[in-house]
C-alpha cells in the first residue's frame, strides 16, 4: 500500500503557547505518526520575544517554521521564502492567535480545520472541529453546531516531568532533601531587566536566614547565558538600582553548573535543559513573575509565588511590543501601565479558581520583604502543602493534551476516508 502522506500546519504566535500548548500536543501527535510533515506558522504577537521561531524549530518532529514576519505574506498570497510545496491532504491545528487565521490558511491549503479554544470558540460554521477547554462553554454554543465542539479539557495544565526526573539532582550533588528555590524572571527583555536583579536580591536576603537553601534559575528556551547574565550587570541594566536588586557575576566553571554569584556570595545556578520540569517539580517554592510560567507551575503542582514590581511604571513597562514602546514615554507610559495594571487576578491559578490560591504581589515590591515572606512560607510545611492541594484542585484532571490529538488524528482520518470515497 503506497504510504499517504498529510501534512499537519500548527498555527500559534506568543512563547506561552508554543510552550504550553504547541510543545505538548507535538508531543501528544507523535504517539500517532500520521502526518509525513510538520509545519509551524508563527502569527505576530505582542507578547513576543524574538526567539519564537528558534525555540519552534528545536522541537521533536518539526520539519519547517515560519517566523511572523513571513507570516502575513503567507496569508494574503501563498508565498514564502523557500517556496514550500504542500501535500494534498492535511489538518491545519489552531493553538494560539487569531482564530480566523486557521479558517483562512485551512481553506487556501485545503486542509480540515481544528481549533483549541480556552474561553470562546469562534467560526464554528467554517471550522470542522474544536477542543474547548471547560464544560461551561459548551453553553455558548448555538446547538447546531454543537457536534462539532469537544471538551478536551486545559492543555495548559497536562504537562507531565519525566518518571525519572529526580535523576537531574544528581548532576548537582543534591539529595531529595535539598532545599531549592526556583527563580523564574521570565523571558523578554521587559521582564528580564527587572526581574533578574529582582530575583538576585531576594535570594541574597533568602541566604541569610536559610543557608541551606539552593537557588535556581531555569533559563528560558532561547534566551543564552550571555544575555541573561547581562541583566545582572549594573554597566548594561541601569535598573538594578531602582529595584533594590542586585548585581551578579557570572561565572562558568570548568565542571557543573554555570552560576550567578552576587557580591554577598550567593549562589544562582542556570539550568538549561529545556522543558525544566524535571528540575520545578523538586522545588519546594518557585518565585515567578506573570505569564505562561503560572500555568506550568501548576501543572506541576509546584507552590509559587507570583510578584509584578512596579516602581517607575514609566520607565519600566510591563508589556513589549507597541504596547511596550508606548509604555516607556513619559506620563503615557505611567497611564499605560496602571491601566494594565487594573484590580483582578494575573495569575493562572487565581483566575481559573477566581480566587488567591497562591499569593500574586503587585506594587512597588522590595527584594526583602518578598524574602521575608518567602521564609516564613518555606518554614511552614502545612502551608506548602495547602497551596499544592489547591493547585491539584484547579488543575484538574490530565489526559486533555492525548484528547486534544486524538481530535487531531480522527479530523485526519475523515479527510482520508473522504479522499478514498471521491478516488
Amino acid at each position: 500500500m503506497a504510504e499517504v502522506l498529510a501534512d499537519l500546519v500548527i498555527l500559534t504566535n506568543g512563547p506561552g503557547e508554543l510552550s504550553t500548548w504547541v510543545r505538548p500536543v507535538l508531543q501528544g501527535l507523535m504517539m500517532r505518526p500520521q502526518f509525513s510533515r510538520v509545519s509551524i506558522l508563527l502569527s505576530p504577537c505582542p507578547h513576543a520575544g524574538g526567539n519564537e521561531q528558534i525555540v519552534a524549530a528545536t522541537f521533536p518532529g518539526v520539519d519547517r517554521v515560519l517566523g511572523p514576519e513571513q507570516f502575513f505574506p503567507f496569508l494574503l498570497w501563498g508565498k514564502t521564502p523557500d517556496a514550500w510545496k504542500w501535500h494534498r491532504q492535511g489538518v491545519v491545528v489552531f493553538l494560539g492567535g487569531d482564530q480566523f487565521y486557521a479558517v483562512a490558511i485551512g481553506k487556501r491549503l485545503g486542509y480540515r480545520i481544528v481549533t483549541y479554544a480556552e474561553w470562546t470558540p469562534r467560526w464554528l460554521p467554517w471550522i470542522d472541529h474544536c477542543g474547548v477547554a471547560q464544560s461551561q462553554i459548551l453553553k455558548k454554543v448555538p446547538r447546531r453546531y454543537c457536534s462539532k465542539v469537544t471538551v478536551v479539557g486545559n492543555l495548559m495544565t497536562d504537562i507531565q516531568p519525566r518518571a525519572d526526573s529526580a535523576s537531574f539532582l544528581d548532576q548537582l550533588g543534591w539529595s531529595l532533601g535539598t532545599e531549592i528555590v526556583g527563580l523564574l524572571p521570565g523571558s523578554k527583555p521587559a521582564k528580564l531587566r527587572v526581574g533578574v536583579p529582582f530575583c538576585l536580591g531576594v535570594a541574597d536576603h533568602l541566604q541569610q536566614h536559610r543557608p541551606q537553601a539552593q537557588f535556581i534559575i531555569p533559563v528560558a528556551p532561547g534566551l543564552s547565558l550571555a544575555t541573561l547574565a547581562r541583566y545582572a550587570d549594573s554597566s548594561d541594566n541601569p535598573w538594578i538600582s531602582n529595584y533594590l536588586g542586585n548585581s551578579a557575576t557570572f561565572v562558568q566553571p570548568d565542571q557543573g553548573l554555570p552560576y550567578l554569584s552576587t557580591p554577598q556570595g550567593t549562589k544562582v545556578w542556570l539550568w538549561l535543559p529545556n522543558p525544566a520540569y524535571d528540575l520545578l517539580v523538586h522545588c519546594q517554592i518557585c518565585l515567578t513573575t506573570v505569564g505562561a510560567n503560572t500555568a506550568e507551575l501548576t501543572a506541576l503542582m509546584v507552590p509559587m509565588m507570583v510578584i509584578l514590581p512596579t516602581q517607575h511604571l514609566a520607565g519600566a513597562p510591563i508589556g513589549d511590543g507597541l504596547l511596550g514602546l508606548m509604555a516607556r514615554l513619559p506620563f503615557v507610559g505611567e497611564v499605560i501601565n496602571r491601566y494594565i495594571l487594573l484590580p483582578g487576578f494575573k495569575a493562572w491559578p487565581n483566575i481559573w479558581a477566581d480566587q488567591e490560591i497562591v499569593p500574586e504581589w503587585v506594587g512597588p515590591l522590595s527584594p526583602k520583604s518578598v524574602a521575608q515572606y518567602l521564609q516564613t512560607v518555606l518554614a511552614s510545611p502545612s502551608r506548602l502543602q495547602a497551596i499544592q492541594l489547591s493547585l491539584r484542585a484547579v488543575r484538574g484532571e490530565v489526559g486533555a493534551v492525548s484528547r486534544f490529538a486524538q481530535l487531531v488524528s480522527a479530523t485526519l482520518a475523515k479527510e482520508m476516508l473522504s479522499e478514498d470515497r471521491m478516488t
